[in-house]
């Protein structure tokens, strides 16, 4: 793997203990009450999906398990459709898809490491 790709793969999780840091079990009801916490979490999605679409090919190939299309389609629906965007869909995917992705990413550079 490309050492950029090391370094951003290290960013993309920095940017999901962010969205984990803000939503600090916080739940989805008083989630959707505070447009900041929306705005915050929707930019740590932009973040993660700019991170990504700089991911070379190769390393995405080699990783497929991580689901590098719909983590960069995200980014595009929540900066271009905010207004119209499904803040459920945010906060799930904060909450669920986040750490799951932050799981593969942490083997990722730990089987990278070992190579």
């Amino acid at each position: 793997m490309r050492h950029r790709d090391l370094i951003v793969l290290k960013k993309v999780i920095d940017e999901i203990d962010i969205a984990e840091q803000i939503l600090n079990d916080i739940s989805m009801e008083d989630f959707l009450k505070d447009e900041v916490l929306k705005r915050a979490v929707s930019m740590t999605i932009i973040n993660i999906g700019e991170l990504i679409k700089n991911v070379t090919e190769d390393t995405r190939i080699k990783y497929k398990e991580i689901n590098w299309k719909d983590a960069a389609g995200m980014r595009d629906i929540t900066a271009h459709r905010y207004q119209t965007l499904r803040m459920e869909d945010v906060y799930n995917s904060a909450i669920i898809d986040f750490p799951q992705m932050k799981e593969q990413l942490k083997n990722i550079l730990k089987n990278e490491k070992e190579e």
